[in-house]
């Protein structure tokens, strides 16, 4: 009766296993994987956001497919006011309800059943199933940890092949907290447009870097037909708000041509609601406070979590520019999903294992640098000690 395309194996993995049991005993459990900004402690403006949605204007309904122009423009603006400025039409984007959605759209645009797409690894494990149920065939390239983060170009060009159409990147990188370096775009464009191939680049944790770096976002890209993601759901923290946008940049006529099938795709789903858009302006400005209190218990979180490091030898934190995780290498006694399920089950701590982010090698913990400062500093207490002793 179902398609194969949602033949997934539905049975908990281990990992889930012991959590749902760790939870169903009553037991304290010490979650570093917080991803929810809503449920983390964090204070929002309740009103500002709420009032927002009460404009009379909704009561007229005005379908517009690439998004009403009040909200596309909130979010040109949004891009005026990076750090590096990008200058970027009102007519060159396209609200969707996630970047999920957009995805999909992007997807529909770009493949036919069976076509494939690039993606780095490690990455977020979303991917997967996104690209299953547009049929899709995810393909993977390597990111290299040497001193830092690196494209492995001679992965991606072996992962090219004449059903390629698109490269993903998200810049930052989740779970890495990498960029895209300058050197490192200038070589993806130099394939992507050789191969014609698109780019679809996400950038939901763009606003988060760390020890004052300007990243420049992708959207300013003109040199291979480019898709630029990201949306509310990490800009400003409200991933209930449900807005997101891509902003299609890249040569002339190429991105002319995408941009008027893109609105064909929206136009047959018009999913954004009239409140939520007109709300748009209003939701991304209060974007600047909550930026400011999680950025304060960033850096707190990862100060907490160096100086524990610096007590012990066997347990090392790599490097990290941007966003909201940060990734600990482990001596590799047993399987990361091993040691993730030992750490529920005997120190009452969370946290995610590597091969949830798709690493190639054990030994990789990840932990959310969003969790409440004082469960974060007894949650890497109890970690450091299981895993040193």
């Amino acid at each position: 009766m179902f398609s194969s395309r949602t033949g997934w194996n539905l049975s908990p993995n281990p990992f889930t296993a012991a959590l749902e049991q760790k939870r169903k005993s009553g037991a304290p459990l010490l979650d570093l994987t917080v991803s929810n900004p809503t449920t983390c402690g964090l204070e929002y403006d309740a009103h500002r956001v709420l009032s927002s949605l009460t404009n009379a204007a909704a009561m007229v309904y005005e379908p517009e497919p690439k998004g009403l122009l009040v909200a596309r423009e909130a979010v040109a603006e949004y891009y005026a006011s990076q750090a590096m400025p990008v200058e970027i039409s009102p007519d060159n984007i396209i609200l969707t309800t996630s970047t999920s959605e957009a995805y999909s759209f992007i997807f529909r645009l770009l493949c036919e059943p069976g076509d494939e797409v690039l993606i780095a690894r490690p990455s977020y494990p979303l991917f997967d199933l996104l690209a299953t149920i547009q049929d899709v065939r995810l393909v993977p390239f390597s990111l290299i940890y040497d001193h830092g983060w690196h494209i492995d170009f001679h992965s991606l060009r072996s992962a090219i092949t004449s059903r390629t159409k698109a490269v993903i990147v998200v810049n930052p990188n989740n779970p890495t907290g990498s960029f895209v370096k300058e050197e490192e775009l200038r070589e993806l464009n130099e394939i992507c447009a050789a191969n014609d191939v698109a780019i679809v680049a996400d950038e939901v944790f763009l606003d988060f870097p760390h020890k004052g770096i300007a990243p420049k976002s992708f959207a300013a890209n003109e040199s291979a037909l480019t898709f630029t993601l990201s949306g509310l759901s990490k800009v400003s923290g409200l991933p209930q708000m449900k807005v997101a946008w891509m902003a299609v940049s890249g040569p002339e006529q190429r991105a002319s041509d995408a941009l008027s099938r893109l609105e064909i795709i929206a136009d047959t789903y018009l999913s954004m609601n009239a409140p939520i858009q007109l709300a748009t302006p209003i939701l991304l400005a209060s974007r600047t406070d909550f930026q400011g209190k999680l950025a304060t218990r960033i850096r707190a979180n990862l100060v907490e979590l160096d100086s524990q490091l610096v007590t012990q030898k066997h347990c090392t934190r790599l490097g990290v520019n941007a966003g909201w995780y940060a990734t600990l290498r482990v001596p590799v006694t047993q399987p990361d999903e091993e040691l993730a399920i030992s750490l529920i089950e005997r120190q009452g701590v969370l946290v995610h294992p590597g091969h949830f982010f798709d690493f190639e090698q054990e030994g990789h913990l990840i932990l959310s640098l969003m969790t409440p400062q004082n469960v974060f500093r007894e949650g890497v207490q109890r970690l450091l000690q299981s895993t040193n002793s």
